[in-house]
């Protein structure tokens, strides 16, 4: 290859933005990445993160290798082997272990390191190989499955207004999302609304980036959001400002909803969630009298006990104001079932039915597995109880296979690494979780090393165990014309080669789009109000949270939000990163530092009965008394002390969609 060429991809993180990039090629070498100008959600600009994209793939520390195991479980310690060598121990491995224990004590561990439908997540990439083998199955509940759950109760669907109909809107409330740090292009169209004079509201537990620059932040206790929405509906119902004819038209159980709205009058709301009473009657007036309001809410809010409830109210609100009805108006949490590619597993392929592993319960339901295959993931850095994962880890009977770019923490457990490659270098598909496109990703350059991308490495390993299924062999090419092929109408026009040539398209869907003016994707046609008298209505507080005046050696409730310079535990080694990152820190409100004697800048512990980390305290009114915070996304074996936040999230699940309680986590904080 000589001579340059600019070629159009899509970036792979767990992002809802989903960027269109154009990368420069020269000489067979990439030498720029830039935001596509030609895409509208992208408009040419790039995260600060993935700006730094192509420095990464070219890494020092990139795994180019196969590797095997030499030293003790979780030392770090490889040799380097070839592929023929890693192909045939590990086949050898998974027939004895299936011959021996079932294929069931296999778990194919797949995370959100690419959201791909080709090499990632979204498509579970290598499924038909592991249904084949009787592997367990994996659900991926690590980020948003509560709420996911929750909407679906309520709408239908997890779909909701197109993003870009912000631009509409003269209120917004931006609910436990932090829009500058997290899909920072949604920003554009809420500008464009504040030029024609929207009001923005933040709410959240701690003073973001997004809250400093918003018209107003409410600084909501952690897990109490469903009692602020039923307050802020008491407000509107106060005002007789509901939409009666929606309601009469296009919504069921509102007799009953109504009923638990007026038990959750200002007053109470005020004492539940720690925002002013007059702060909460201000929004709710503002709530009841603007149309069209739009809602963002997104994961940290879910990620409690009572996170699904969250978001089934929150979907509510819509339905009394009739919001649903208007152009900018209504909720965005996801785009994704606005998505109808054509996602066939093959489940066709498993024998017979097979159990399903959790992913946030890697550290409890590791016992029973004998082969762990990690691949887009990163548990010890990114899941709860990472000590506890660890100790599994340590197991000689388990079989840990790791697929993977850089020598994460995860990796240093292996017994076999595989190198893969990056977006770069490989083909793809994607449709972002916050618009309203499909992406190609077109291979840029060669792999480096001896990298292969995850569906190769599976066509391989096929082959090499002697698999005849003519599925598993499918090219990328072929698996991506296979995706097109659903029928659905928001795909009609969409062809493989179009994407190949312009890079992405805009889903059949009509500009602007109002999904549910017109009735809700459930059997009776009718948003469903959540049922009052129903222990999933007002459990909006954590069971484990300790009451009002209750003592508690943990009596922190420690949130951690996502990080700026990182995404997940991607890019948690750049070094330019890091050194923007600087040395981790928590937030901790004035009072809470004083009654502790904590110094501005001292390192501390923060620490309850499931582990410690070390951090930098930094005293600041971004959160309120009793909250403390600090971002996620940091390499345990590069923070001080080993270990990073998880190290003190117990495993718990949420109230629906087995999500996880990220944000349902107590600790104290002592001089280090």
């Amino acid at each position: 290859m000589s001579g340059e060429l600019r070629v159009l991809g899509a970036c792979p993180l767990d992002c809802p933005d989903t960027c269109s990039w154009v990368v420069t090629v020269e000489n067979g070498r990439a030498v720029k990445m830039r935001g596509n100008p030609d895409q509208p959600y992208t408009r040419g600009a790039l995260c600060v993160k993935v700006n730094r994209y192509l420095e990464h793939t070219q890494a020092q520390d990139r795994l180019l290798y196969p590797l095997r195991r030499t030293g003790p479980k979780g030392s770090g310690q490889f040799e380097r082997i070839t592929w023929e060598e890693a192909l045939d121990e590990i086949s050898v491995r998974l027939r004895a272990i299936v011959e021996e224990h079932g294929g069931e004590a296999i778990w194919p561990y797949l995370g959100t390191g690419t959201l791909g439908y080709l090499q990632g997540c979204e498509g579970v990439a290598g499924r038909r190989f592991w249904n084949l083998l009787g592997a367990s199955r994996h659900w991926l509940n690590i980020c948003s499955a509560a709420g996911n759950a929750g909407l679906r109760r309520t709408l239908g669907t997890a779909a909701g207004m197109d993003p870009e109909n912000f631009a509409l809107s003269k209120l917004i409330l931006l609910w436990g999302t932090n829009t500058l740090t997290s899909g920072h292009h949604l920003w554009k169209f809420i500008q464009d609304a504040r030029a024609d004079g929207a009001y923005v509201v933040a709410i959240d537990p701690v003073r973001t980036r997004t809250a400093d620059q918003a018209d107003e932040h409410l600084a909501i206790r952690p897990g109490t959001d469903g009692a602020l929405a039923l307050g802020l509906l008491n407000v509107v119902l106060s005002e007789n400002a509901q939409d009666e004819e929606f309601l009469a038209e296009h919504t069921e159980g509102w007799d009953d909803f109504r009923e638990e709205i007026l038990r959750h009058p200002v007053e109470r709301v005020a004492e539940i969630t720690g925002i002013p009473a007059e702060a909460v009657h201000r929004l709710g007036m503002r709530l009841a009298h603007t149309r069209p309001t739009a809602l963002r809410a997104t994961h940290g809010l879910q990620r409690h006990a009572g996170g699904g409830a969250a978001l089934r109210v929150i979907a509510a609100i819509p339905g009394v104001t009739g919001d649903w009805r208007h152009p900018g108006g209504g909720m965005a949490f996801s785009t994704s079932d606005h998505v109808h590619l054509n996602v066939d597993r093959r489940d066709d392929l498993l024998a017979a039915p097979v159990r399903t592993l959790t992913m946030t319960k890697a550290a409890s339901q590791l016992e029973s597995v004998k082969c762990f295959w990690v691949y887009a993931a990163n548990p010890v850095g990114s899941s709860p109880d990472s000590n506890a994962i660890r100790r599994q880890l340590l197991r000689e009977d388990l079989f840990t296979v790791v697929m993977e770019h850089f020598p994460t923490d995860t990796v240093d457990y292996a017994d076999i690494v595989l190198p893969a490659t990056m977006q770069t270098e490989h083909h793809d598909l994607h449709a972002g979780y916050g618009h309203m496109y499909l992406l190609w990703n077109e291979q840029a350059v060669r792999p480096p090393g001896e990298c292969l991308s995850t569906t190769e490495t599976f066509r391989r390993l096929a082959a090499h165990m002697g698999m005849t299924e003519p599925s598993l062999y499918d090219s990328d090419l072929e698996l991506a014309e296979q995706l097109l092929t659903s029928g659905h109408p928001s795909l009609e026009g969409i062809t493989l080669d179009r994407l190949r040539k312009e890079g992405w398209a805009r889903m059949n869907y009509p500009r602007p789009f109002t999904p549910f003016a017109e009735g809700f994707p459930t059997p009776s046609g009718r948003l469903r109000f959540p049922p009052a008298g129903k222990a999933y209505v007002p459990s909006y507080t954590a069971a484990s949270r300790p009451s009002p005046g209750e003592s508690s050696p943990y009596p922190l409730t420690l949130v951690t939000p996502a990080s700026h310079t990182f995404l997940n535990t991607t890019f948690g080694n750049n070094p330019e990163l890091l050194r923007r990152a600087k040395e981790p820190t928590v937030l901790v409100n004035p009072a809470d530092a004083a009654a502790r004697g904590l110094e501005d800048g001292r390192r501390v512990r923060v620490h309850n009965d499931g582990g410690e980390f070390l951090a930098d305290v930094e005293i600041s009114d971004r959160v309120a008394a009793g909250v403390v915070a600090t971002p996620k996304g940091r390499w345990p074996k590069l923070s001080p002390g080993g270990a990073n936040p998880n190290a003190v999230v117990a495993e718990r699940d949420a109230d629906m969609g087995r999500g996880p309680g990220f944000h349902d986590n107590f600790v104290e904080i002592s001089p280090a």
